[in-house]
């Protein structure tokens, strides 16, 4: 058996031209378009492209994008000040604190101030309890993207039993939440969990999420399993990339280490994956191109939501 790839790419792509051709019918009908506000603090490498990203995706579709750089050492109270103005903005249909935060900066109470309303993060606790109880909410890009992986690769949910590998407010716990709103049955493990493949092998959704490079393997996955990667690690040895790589794919990673130090690893042991999955998502080039196209969803989803539209 060899897995069917899910590239993130062309899903990706059809999320962002089918919220453009929203974006352009907010504009002809009601004469405004979205607008999307980003908070960047400091000099991180990190946040400084995921942020550009956001805004380039942003330009792209047709919303209106801030970016808004703040020095490191700006204060609790300079931060927080913006984030209140930016609330009280009705022209703002969407805040984005890009983390992490220096660590001076309390970053659940940035978090927390942010308007529901605004959050197209799906981070604030609101947010969170409305997923739970299953209200119309906005919803954490990542988990989100899994979501739309899955029905746009024909992969069933209802009655599927899943499988989660980690338990982080990001990913984990939302993504439960969402599966179960399928109607699937969902298992999620973690750190304590004991005998870990006993328990993966039985999925047919399986979720990895823990951020451990290639720790998901054959033991692991049940035969024609659909086995969604979220995991991003980046791994700097070359042995640990011959672990859980072959072939032309390895030479190439190997050559990304030689270059630029580093290669990008999911969570997912990609040999195994292959070889016993039924679908697969890749890293690089799977779950994480439909992030920041669920944040494009989101912020047009706040636009109308905050308007009645």
């Amino acid at each position: 058996m060899t897995a069917r790839i899910l590239s993130g790419k062309p899903i990706a792509e059809a999320i962002k031209s089918e919220t453009a051709e929203e974006v352009s019918t907010i504009e002809t009908a009601y004469g405004f378009r979205p607008c999307l506000a980003a908070v960047r603090v400091g000099e991180d490498a990190a946040s400084e492209i995921y942020v550009g990203k956001k805004v380039e995706a942003a330009a792209e579709i047709g919303i209106t994008s801030e970016h808004h750089h703040l020095p490191a050492d700006v204060s609790q109270d300079e931060l927080m000040a913006l984030v209140r103005d930016l609330n009280t903005r009705d022209d703002v249909d969407g805040i984005l604190v890009q983390l992490p935060l220096p660590g001076h900066i309390d970053e659940r109470s940035i978090l927390e101030a942010i308007d529901p309303a605004k959050d197209v993060d799906g981070f604030h606790p609101v947010n969170v309890g409305r997923l739970s109880l299953g209200y119309p909410s906005l919803v954490p890009c990542t988990p989100a993207g899994v979501i739309e992986i899955l029905k746009r690769s024909d992969i069933e949910i209802a009655g599927s039993h899943a499988v989660i590998v980690g338990r982080s407010n990001i990913v984990g716990k939302p993504l439960a939440m969402l599966l179960l709103r399928g109607n699937a049955t969902v298992t999620m493990c973690h750190s304590k969990t004991r005998d870990l493949p006993a328990i993966t092998s039985q999925a047919d959704i399986l979720v990895a999420a823990i951020g451990r490079a290639g720790f998901i393997r054959g033991e692991h996955i049940r035969d024609g399993a659909a086995v969604i990667d979220v995991g991003i690690n980046r791994v700097s040895d070359k042995d640990s990339a011959r672990e859980v790589f072959e072939g032309e794919e390895l030479e190439k990673r190997i050559a990304a280490i030689t270059a630029r130090g580093s290669t990008i690893v999911g969570d997912v042991n990609p040999k195994d994956a292959v070889a016993k999955a039924g679908a697969f998502t890749p890293v690089p080039g799977g779950v994480g191109l439909l992030t920041v196209a669920m944040l494009m969803k989101n912020t047009v989803a706040a636009a109308k939501q905050r308007r009645k539209l």
